[in-house]
């Protein structure tokens, strides 16, 4: 896909690290809430395709300076546990874009505003995990750089409901973003959002 192939529209819906073996220490506590997480992410992905909201995975390379998105999903789905049940409900799907980020925020190091400016786009609906690490980060990006922001509290997960509730309430707060359930995102109304 090229830049003159990219969709045209004022909000994306954004994925971060959904795509992961959770294999790290604390990702025993995460996986749970990460799978309903992505069930919810999944649904609202579908809800928001019909509308023509695109859909951007931003996700680690985990270190590996060869990776290829499409090779860590196949990946991750192979395997076992929540992992490969997170990376089968979200699957990406012809059109979904996909940015490899290195670090914790999904801007740090990534061509993320640059394809966000190419599409158009002045809101950005995060999910992914954790809330108090990778979404939180990529969300005070966006809040740096002028995007609206919502993040869905059931679209997201972390290693506690403490912190999980704490990151919420941050990025509501000090970074004005919207975390009201997916349940209360209406697509339609988001076509042509501005900054």
């Amino acid at each position: 896909m090229n830049d003159t192939d990219l969709p045209s529209a004022g909000c994306v819906l954004l994925l971060v690290d959904f795509i992961n073996p959770l294999d790290f220490p604390g990702a025993g506590d995460l996986a749970s809430e990460a799978l309903l997480a992505a069930h919810s992410t999944a649904a609202l992905k579908q809800r928001l395709q019909k509308c023509g909201i695109p859909t951007i995975y931003a996700n680690d390379n985990f270190g590996s300076w060869q990776s290829n998105f499409r090779d860590i999903v196949k990946k991750v789905s192979e395997g076992g546990g929540e992992s490969a049940q997170i990376a089968r409900a979200l699957t990406p799907q012809k059109g979904d874009l996909t940015v490899l980020k290195p670090r914790h925020s999904a801007f740090l190091g990534s061509p993320l505003d640059y394809l966000l400016n190419r599409i158009g786009a002045k809101r950005i609906i995060v999910t992914g995990l954790a809330a108090d690490i990778c979404v939180q980060l990529t969300v005070a990006d966006a809040f740096l750089q002028g995007y609206s922001t919502h993040v869905p509290e059931d679209c997201t997960a972390a290693e506690s409901a403490t912190a999980k509730k704490q990151a919420l309430k941050y990025m509501q707060r000090v970074l004005k973003s919207d975390i009201s359930s997916s349940l209360f995102i209406d697509g339609p109304s988001l076509l042509g959002e501005g900054r």
